[in-house]
């Protein structure tokens, strides 16, 4: 086993290598020029003296999916991990689960076991055999190579292609030049080997303090490539790190320190979204320097790039997505209506709708605004046929049935699944007195309208046909219940229930044995497809705020009256309410005999059709 997966639908399996695009075509002509057939893999990452001192590498690729732990994952972060797991199961290979923790400021353990939760939550593994029956565990921090990247910084030093530049970083901002005009060179670029390696040194042993000095490499301050200019590789932060704690006071450089990571674990397929097509010379440039001098084991990584996940009626931004959970517009990181991972596992998305809905949407390198529908009718068809089906009625009027005996009960049974048989039927108590739909009563009804009106007859699904009496009033004139009569001989499932032809089918629950729970009906978060963007009513020359685009009714609170077999409903077990839609029991609130659910997805898309939607 190299990438372990949960099951999957026949949906997905479907499509699991059908849908083929450009990076599948890269893998496919490596693997056949054996391109990567001679990599060595000593078991864990290292440098090329370690690895060459290993086995041939089992794996026939190495993929890796490297979040930052600043933070809880997005939507977009889903695509990433489908391609790269999935990528290296098709072919037999493996992903590193890696953490490029290189920043001490912003990163915290609450995010590492997050991420780690999200990417086993989605179906994957990051372990396998490593050959020979040992185990391969691919899980890494990025901090546990520091000591071989600063090793790695002394011989760019060594070899004159790194300097350790002492002007302030307004100075080097302003030198570095334009996308017009080439930059201005340091002047410390000249400093010799021994100066910039006593300087490093000292740096490391944190004599100076944060911005005094930068270790820059040494490239062309005239490149075209703005990321050729000499860039900062390692900078001076007096900080504590997760991981590390207080060893160092040199942190490297995300740029510096990522092709290094990858070639370390040998990646050979290092696949990113296209803002990091402008650094993938410099990645070149790096790990060409690092393998001349031995240290970095052949062939070296290939970055490719595809572009991002964008959705319409969301936010992905980091920036916006902290600035919704700071100001309190959402309940939190895991609220469900929030484009994270950990709201869309609590609202109810099945995992296995994130890995089909990326098989579907595969990848390019060109950008794209995909549907939010596209993403919800991926979840209904995975929670069509996975979800059973129970009753709920929502906004409950009572029903009486004034010739059914008082004090009697009975069973009707209803199906747990109608495309699984094998599934069984539940018992469903019926008695005198039940909870219907509020809408499934109309005094004076409309043209169309088939389901109860004062002499109009409806099935009561699953029980018996009534035909419609009258209704009482409470005080403020609202109908407050409904009286019928039932058919005794109507029952489903019997002989006679063929001898009513009706129109109108409710769902219905026993008054006697229903159960209060609370019900949350989750909405979009926005009400337009382009939170913030700017519409023609805009005054010229003002930013749009993306908060005043928020939906007011993403959101309502509900009690409910639920068939009895809910009662016990494990939290996160998930449901379709028929009629209503899927539904999941809330992972956080619900207790044992007291569920809280939540709507995940309505049955039909009801935002296409909505009139007035603003673009």
């Amino acid at each position: 086993c190299t990438v372990s997966q949960e099951p999957t639908s026949s949906a997905s399996n479907s499509s699991a290598l059908a849908s083929t695009h450009f990076i599948r075509n890269i893998i496919e002509a490596d693997l056949a020029a054996d391109r990567h057939a001679l990599r060595r893999w000593s078991g864990r990452p290292g440098p090329a003296a370690q690895q060459l001192a290993g086995p041939l590498d089992p794996a026939r690729i190495r993929t890796r999916f490297p979040p930052e732990p600043n933070g809880y994952l997005h939507f977009g972060y889903a695509i990433s991990i489908c391609l790269n797991f999935g990528l290296a199961q098709d072919y037999g290979g493996r992903c590193h689960l890696r953490f490029d923790d290189t920043n001490p400021e912003k990163e915290e353990q609450e995010y590492v076991d997050s991420i780690i939760d999200s990417v086993r939550w989605l179906g994957f593994s990051w372990d396998g055999s490593g050959g020979a029956g040992e185990s391969e565990c691919n899980l890494y921090f990025a901090s546990n190579y520091f000591d071989w990247m600063v090793q790695f910084a002394e011989y760019l030093i060594a070899s004159g292609h790194a300097y350790v530049d002492s002007q302030s970083a307004e100075v080097m901002r302003a030198t570095r030049g334009t996308l017009t005009d080439t930059g201005t060179d340091s002047p410390f670029r000249q400093r010799g080997v021994e100066e910039n390696m006593d300087l490093f040194k000292r740096m490391q042993q944190g004599e100076f303090p944060d911005g005094a000095h930068v270790l820059r490499a040494k490239i062309d301050m005239a490149s075209a490539n703005i990321n050729l200019r000499d860039p900062a590789i390692y900078r001076i932060r007096h900080a504590s790190h997760h991981n590390t704690g207080d060893r160092w006071c040199v942190y490297p450089m995300y740029t510096y320190a990522h092709p290094i990571e990858d070639a370390l674990e040998n990646i050979t397929h290092s696949i990113c979204t296209l803002e990091f097509a402008d650094q993938r010379p410099f990645y070149d440039w790096l790990l060409e320097r690092l393998a001349e001098g031995g240290l970095l084991q052949r062939p070296l990584p290939q970055q490719i790039e595809f572009s991002r996940l964008n959705l319409t009626y969301i936010v992905l931004s980091k920036r916006k997505l902290i600035q919704l959970v700071e100001e309190k517009h959402v309940a939190g990181w895991d609220d469900p209506r929030l484009p994270t991972l950990v709201g869309a596992r609590r609202r109810g998305y099945p995992a296995e709708g994130f890995r089909l809905f990326a098989e579907r949407v595969g990848v390019s390198r060109s950008d794209s605004l995909i549907e939010y529908t596209q993403l919800e009718d991926t979840m209904r068809e995975v929670l069509n046929d996975s979800a059973e089906r129970r009753v709920a009625v929502l906004d409950p009027l009572r029903l009486i049935i004034d010739n059914y005996p008082a004090g009697q009960s009975e069973d009707c049974f209803a199906p747990n699944h109608p495309l699984k048989p094998e599934t069984g039927k539940r018992a469903m108590p019926f008695g005198r007195e039940l909870w219907i739909e509020r809408e499934d009563f109309m005094e004076h009804p409309s043209k169309g309208y088939h389901r109860l009106y004062p002499g109009n007859m409806a099935r009561l699904r699953y029980g018996y046909v009534v035909r419609c009496t009258g209704c009482e009033r409470d005080e403020s004139g609202a109908v407050s219940a409904v009286h019928c009569e039932y058919l005794p001989d109507s029952k489903s499932g019997t002989a006679g229930a063929d001898g009513y032809k009706v129109k109108g089918n409710l769902h219905w629950v026993s008054v006697a044995d229903a159960c209060l729970a609370e019900v949350r009906l989750y909405d979009r978060l926005f009400t337009v497809p382009s939170p913030g963007a700017r519409r023609e009513d805009d005054p010229e020359g003002v930013e749009r705020d993306f908060l005043a685009d928020l939906n007011p009714d993403s959101i309502r609170v509900i009690h409910a009256w639920l068939e009895p077999a809910l009662k016990n409903a494990r939290a996160e077990e998930r449901f379709q309410f028929e009629r209503h839609g899927y539904f999941v029991a809330d992972r956080v609130d619900s207790k044992e005999g007291a569920p809280v659910f939540n709507r995940t997805v309505t049955l039909r898309d009801s935002w296409s059709a909505r009139p007035g939607q603003r673009k």
